[in-house]
């Protein structure tokens, strides 16, 4: 092998959605990172801001277990899922992901099966590129219509933003959601 040449890598597969009985809204990451498929858990590496963020949106405890987390999302109306399903990428980082490895999920059915889902939320930028390029294109146009929004990642490989700023910016999804009325965030 020459220094140049690239090492074949193996293809990492995403996790199922989590899902509820109606969910409103639908959060995409773009694929798990190694410590997440490690454990087998949505945003699983112990610097994502994912869960303390969307804890403090729904006033929960900071210390609930990973079954009462996704049960909680479930219950809020919230669903989880990455855009890619299978890819090759030496480590963690979305920048490293090979291309022409990507396998991206069926939203097509995903959104059939799911009609109460109203807006999709984006966990950065390379989920929403993602979707953009590869699941669009595929939706019927009741479903490309879907309201999308874009956030700042919860990654801690995006450092630039202090999790106060990321917090705020998640904000827009209690509104997205319905149930800011019925939800008391922590301060």
């Amino acid at each position: 092998m020459t220094a140049s040449a690239d090492p074949v890598l193996p293809i990492r597969r995403a996790f199922p959605p989590v899902l509820g009985a109606a969910p409103r809204l639908l959060i995409l990451g773009s694929m798990p990172s190694e410590a997440s498929l490690a454990r087998r858990q949505y945003y699983g590496h112990a610097r994502n801001a994912f869960w303390p963020i969307m804890l403090r949106l729904l006033g929960l405890p900071a210390d609930l277990g990973y079954g009462a987390r996704t049960q909680a999302l479930r219950e809020h109306g919230i669903a989880l899922w990455d855009v890619i399903a299978a890819c090759a990428r030496p480590g963690s980082l979305d920048a490293d992901i090979r291309p022409q490895t990507v396998q991206v999920n069926d939203f097509a059915a995903l959104l059939a099966a799911q009609p109460s889902i109203a807006c999709i939320a984006f966990n950065g930028a390379t989920a929403e590129r993602e979707f953009r390029r590869r699941v669009l294109p595929s939706l019927t146009s009741a479903q490309a219509d879907i309201e999308r929004l874009r956030l700042p990642s919860t990654s801690p490989a995006h450092a630039g933003m202090r999790f106060e700023a990321k917090l705020a910016a998640w904000r827009v999804l209690l509104q997205k959601m319905g149930a800011a009325a019925s939800i008391r965030p922590l301060p």
